[in-house]
């Protein structure tokens, strides 16, 4: 008789559900929430991102202007909201991407033969090599300062370590006794992969996914911050950055604005990253 394949510990609702019970993990939500939701308001701020007004230059943070203005007298919490548009959407594409082609690369190497798993683990590992900040300037020397450029930058990066942790996974998995049941009643590679394998990696997937993903934001803004990523006027929480450090004498309000953003969207996902984990992971659950 064929061994059924193991439901997963929890569908995607019901550890979310659990892991916003814990306050860390509520926390961490509350502040992805409130990055998302400036992204989504954004046009209906008053303010154009880029439109300047010189005698509002340095103004201090009132009603008016939330967090102030910057040397330009751009509204700073205008350039924050769509800013945040930016981080998001490099993050979501870019993680999106790497999650992907890790996905199939690391299946690909943990369940293939031996040959093609040495392959793809010396592409992980030269990828891997790389330095984020050499491999930036190696791009954009080719191609410009543009989104794209941050996006491949940020792929090269992090594909690599899907494709590793997910191979592990498969190997693991491999050998389960469901798998080879399958594999017994003739079963093909790409249906076991996809019905048997992939259902049980996605408790991994999520925890890589919350914690890569103020990472790629850091890089996005880094890269911003270098004139590497997006060019002004286009508001980015790294050129915002930018603008406060060069003018940092004149008014703080700037750099607060431009960083701030940063440690709320790290703190939010790896917070929520380590909920999930705790929740996703056995031995990590605190009420077990």
């Amino acid at each position: 008789m064929a061994v059924a394949a193991p439901a997963p510990s929890s569908s995607g609702w019901r550890v979310l559900r659990s892991a916003i019970t814990d306050p860390l993990g509520a926390l961490g939500l509350s502040l992805v929430l409130l990055i998302v939701l400036g992204a989504l308001l954004a046009d209906f701020s008053p303010y154009l991102p880029s439109k300047m007004a010189m005698p509002a230059r340095f103004a201090p943070p009132s009603f008016e202007h939330l967090l102030g203005a910057d040397h330009l007298g751009r509204d700073l919490f205008t350039r924050v909201l769509h800013g945040a548009r930016i981080a998001l959407g490099v993050a979501l594409v870019a993680t999106g991407i790497s999650l992907v082609g890790g996905l199939i690369l690391g299946m690909a190497a943990g369940y293939g033969p031996r040959w093609l798993d040495s392959v793809l683990l010396l592409v992980f590992d030269a990828l891997r090599s790389f330095p984020t900040v050499m491999l930036a300037l190696a791009l954009v020397t080719l191609t410009g300062p543009s989104l794209y450029a941050v996006v491949a930058v940020v792929v090269i990066a992090t594909l690599p370590g899907y494709g590793r942790v997910i191979r592990a996974q498969t190997m693991a998995l491999k050998s389960a006794e469901f798998v080879l049941a399958a594999r017994a009643l003739g079963a093909s590679a790409p249906r076991i992969l996809l019905v048997d394998v992939m259902p049980n990696l996605i408790g991994p997937l999520l925890i890589l996914v919350s914690m890569d993903i103020p990472v790629v934001i850091t890089i996005e803004a880094g890269m911003s911050f270098l004139g590497l990523g997006v060019r002004p006027p286009t508001p980015s929480w790294g050129t915002i950055l930018n603008d406060g450090y060069s003018f940092i004498r004149e008014s703080p309000w700037p750099a607060i604005a431009g960083g701030l953003p940063i440690v709320i969207a790290t703190l939010g996902f790896t917070f929520l990253g380590e909920a999930l984990r705790d929740r996703f992971d056995p031995r990590l659950r605190k009420d077990g």
